[in-house]
């Protein structure tokens, strides 16, 4: 009788931001970018925004040189199976997964990824807060377009690249199922998340997004982030002009998350994460459906 490999994972999301976790320490399993599509197609797979691979920083060539600052490497892939640089919603999730495997408390905890090594604190209540670094905003006029609407959009870089558009009505983005074109080309070599936004209130805005590689999302991680940077430089309230942090409520279709940006530049993003359920896929149905 032959033995069949299972793979244990897990399901989890940030405000709606789905994904597929797959727990593997000591970077054993073979993660394709065509199995990665599989496990996240949402009929024929276990269906996900996006794939959190978890391994010790140690175990994986491109997170070696982080691993005595973390010692856990969120190897995050899009549901098309392409890399991508951060998951803000992500590694709320991975850190909470981390904690309910008993690989960390409450408190305080730091997890490497692309985008370079992330701090994290996860409190009581069970939010947890992401220090996601600083933003870059690149020079030069932007522009996105959906249908015969063009706005005028910042140019934001959070680790991944961001097009962030202020518009009447979030209907004006369409359907998002595919990526809305930009101008200039040269301004997002590798393709753009792109937020459309409106104004709640007073530091209170939605979006709606589409992110690279995975179409529109219930939830951006480093879109909301990209929005209250831009919110701040569009309202006057940029901390390192003010010396005062600002705080924006920024709704996305699956929640709410709340990001403060500081006096020196860096950003903090708080918000839930839950673990859905958890199982096992078998590695031979991955190895047939990802050839």
């Amino acid at each position: 009788m032959s033995t069949r490999t299972r793979i244990a994972f897990l399901k989890g999301h940030g405000t709606e931001n789905d994904f597929v976790i797959v727990p593997d320490p000591d970077n054993a399993i073979d993660l394709s970018p065509a199995a990665v599509a599989a496990l996240c197609d949402r009929r024929a797979g276990i269906g996900g925004d996006g794939l959190l691979h978890v391994v010790r920083s140690a175990a994986h060539p491109e997170a070696k040189a982080m691993a005595a600052e973390a010692e856990w490497f969120m190897d995050y892939r899009n549901g098309d199976g392409s890399i991508a640089e951060m998951c803000g919603n992500g590694v709320r999730v991975f850190a909470h997964y981390l904690r309910r495997a008993g690989h960390t408390t409450e408190g305080d905890l730091a997890i490497a990824t692309r985008g370079g090594v992330k701090t994290v604190h996860i409190a009581k209540d069970g939010d947890i807060t992401v220090g996601m670094g600083r933003a870059r905003l690149p020079e030069g006029d932007v522009t996105v377009s959906v249908g015969e609407r063009t706005w005028p959009a910042r140019n934001v870089n959070m680790g991944n690249p961001h097009a962030v558009a202020f518009v009447d009505d979030l209907a004006h983005a369409g359907n998002l199922y595919s990526p809305p074109p930009f101008s200039p080309a040269s301004a997002y070599p590798d393709g753009v998340n792109v937020e459309f936004v409106v104004d709640r209130g007073p530091r209170h805005v939605a979006l709606r997004v589409h992110e690279r590689g995975a179409g529109e999302t219930r939830s951006c991680g480093t879109g909301a982030c990209a929005v209250a940077v831009a919110a701040a430089r569009r309202d006057g309230t940029d901390p390192a002009v003010t010396g005062v942090p600002a705080t924006y409520t920024v709704d996305v279709p699956g929640g709410t998350l709340v990001i403060t940006e500081r006096p020196d530049g860096e950003i903090e993003m708080t918000g839930p994460a839950v673990i859905v359920a958890e199982g096992e896929f078998d590695e031979e149905w991955l190895e047939t459906i990802a050839r």
